[in-house]
């Protein structure tokens, strides 16, 4: 439904209508039903940390859809690929559908450069027309060599926000994806005391975390810096404990292996037993 939302989007910008009015045509279609339902299900099976997709080559020249001729990309993928990057080269044709693009705009952790990774799996899709290039699309799994990624990190000052509404603005930044969100105090101009607001994200998610920003904070301008991050591999297991199942939080990476007990966990078991952090963690080490 995300998949099919980013298109109702686009479609009813393309031909500026309400959302609730558009009439899909070859996205409608049973096979692109088929398309989008099938790529969501085996995503969700592969379960991956992240996907990093290569600039989409969209083609060129123009396409024959339910709307007459069309020059490429079509304006529903154009819509679909803002922020996306693209080129067009001297292959004549659509070699992104606005299906295409969808999926590879709700997937997509990243564009760039295919990381450092050691290959496990991959997977081709060929189409059926002819073209100078090989008609295809190309899916490899495997694992990184490097820990590393690029991240957003997006900055704004304000001094005119009180201290619940800032917490408010940090727990809706959380739930629209962010992947860490951070204060400082600092002084700005007319001697005001103000705060500085951090807030790190994916480049996909970037737009949302502008939106919410402006939307919760009183800010008129953000600033972005690109930062490249080094991040340890991290999963939950859970272990039994004289005290019922806990969770733990493993990370490794670098050579170096280290484990933590959910705080959330413990501090439900200390409320429940009446028991201090330190002695429900101290049980938990001896059992």
């Amino acid at each position: 439904m995300a998949v099919y939302g980013l298109i109702a989007e686009a479609e009813s910008n393309a031909h500026g209508v309400p959302v609730t009015e558009v009439h899909f045509h070859e996205v409608g279609a049973m096979d692109a039903v088929a398309d989008i339902t099938a790529v969501c299900l085996l995503m969700d099976r592969l379960a991956v940390d992240e996907v990093v997709v290569s600039p989409v080559h969209v083609g060129s020249g123009h396409v024959r859809c339910a709307h007459g001729i069309l020059p490429v990309p079509a304006p529903a993928t154009a819509y679909i690929l803002r922020d996306v990057p693209v080129y067009g080269g001297s292959i004549r044709g659509e070699l992104c559908t606005p299906t295409g693009a969808a999926l590879l705009k709700h997937f997509a952790s990243r564009f760039g450069n295919m990381p450092v990774m050691r290959i496990q799996s991959i997977g081709c899709g060929m189409g059926k027309k002819d073209f100078e290039a090989a008609n295809c699309v190309r899916a490899m799994l495997g694992e990184t060599e490097s820990h590393e990624c690029e991240v957003c990190e997006l900055s704004c000052n304000v001094d005119d926000m009180t201290g619940e509404a800032v917490g408010f603005a940090m727990d809706r930044l959380f739930e629209a994806g962010a992947l860490d969100v951070y204060t400082i105090h600092i002084g700005m101009k007319k001697s005001r005391p103000g705060i500085l607001m951090r807030v790190m994200c994916r480049d996909i998610d970037k737009e949302a975390m502008i939106q919410t920003v402006f939307r919760h904070t009183t800010t008129l301008g953000i600033r972005e810096t690109v930062l490249r991050r080094y991040v340890l591999d991290r999963h939950i297991e859970t272990v039994e404990t004289p005290y019922g199942p806990v969770r733990r939080k493993v990370s490794s990476g670098y050579g170096i292996e280290r484990s933590k007990y959910e705080y959330e966990d413990i501090s439900r078991i200390a409320k429940e037993r009446d028991l201090p952090i330190e002695a429900v963690l101290s049980d938990i080490e001896k059992s």
